[in-house]
């Protein structure tokens, strides 16, 4: 493009319209200077930690016990994503998880959001596909990047209100107890990700333990 120079003085707005596509671009020194034009960069999160990992091989134990907890069992369903959502705690500072599955792996993801807790209740939100879980979270805030595949690992780019933690794939948690830790980043809600969305037959039973720690 050719470099074009345009007087300006206080005040003065440059708007540019592409004659292909008819889209305005408005230019100003006064915005850039307020940083009007650059919410969208003050508004990134910072970077978060990556999760503490590890699995066990107890698995008829954690069954029984978990089986037993009022929501410690729940089922998958084939093609859905089942998301939990934890609000920080006031009391704690770190949020454990651990997870199993009969028969058939699931594929697990960790994300954040940037919010204000109103509540410490968890909840539960169940979507029919990942794509459907897309579109829910559009209406919410504008700006996601297609989301990634559930078998290579989730790639997607999630708004600036929400961080991610560990990326969702397949975890074999029907051979091992899959369990992690991650310390709050500051205040906000957890959202861990079961993604059965790959699978068109089978749902999957899954055995899910979530608390925090001071």
């Amino acid at each position: 493009l050719t470099s074009y120079h345009v007087p300006q003085g206080v005040g003065d707005i440059v708007m540019i319209q592409s004659d292909h596509t008819g889209a305005v671009d408005i230019l100003s020194a006064e915005l850039e200077t307020a940083d009007l034009l650059g919410e969208q960069r003050k508004a990134q999160p910072p970077p978060l930690a990556a999760p503490t990992m590890w699995t066990t091989e107890k698995m008829k134990e954690f069954k029984a016990k978990i089986g037993k907890e009022k929501n410690g069992r729940m089922v998958v369903k084939r093609g859905e994503v089942v998301t939990v959502r934890v609000p920080t705690h006031p009391d704690g500072k770190c949020i454990c998880w651990e997870f199993a599955t009969d028969d058939y792996d699931i594929g697990f993801g960790v994300y954040f959001d940037w919010t204000t807790v109103t509540s410490t209740a968890i909840t539960v939100q169940v979507s029919e596909s990942s794509d459907e879980e897309d579109e829910e979270e559009d209406e919410e805030i504008e700006g996601l990047s297609p989301a990634g595949d559930v078998e290579r690992g989730s790639k997607s780019y999630l708004r600036n209100r929400y961080g991610e933690i560990m990326p969702v794939y397949r975890r074999n948690s029907h051979r091992e107890v899959q369990a992690g830790s991650h310390e709050y980043p500051g205040e906000g809600i957890y959202l861990l990700k079961f993604d059965n969305s790959y699978s068109l037959l089978r749902n999957k039973t899954l055995f899910f333990h979530v608390y925090y720690t001071g």
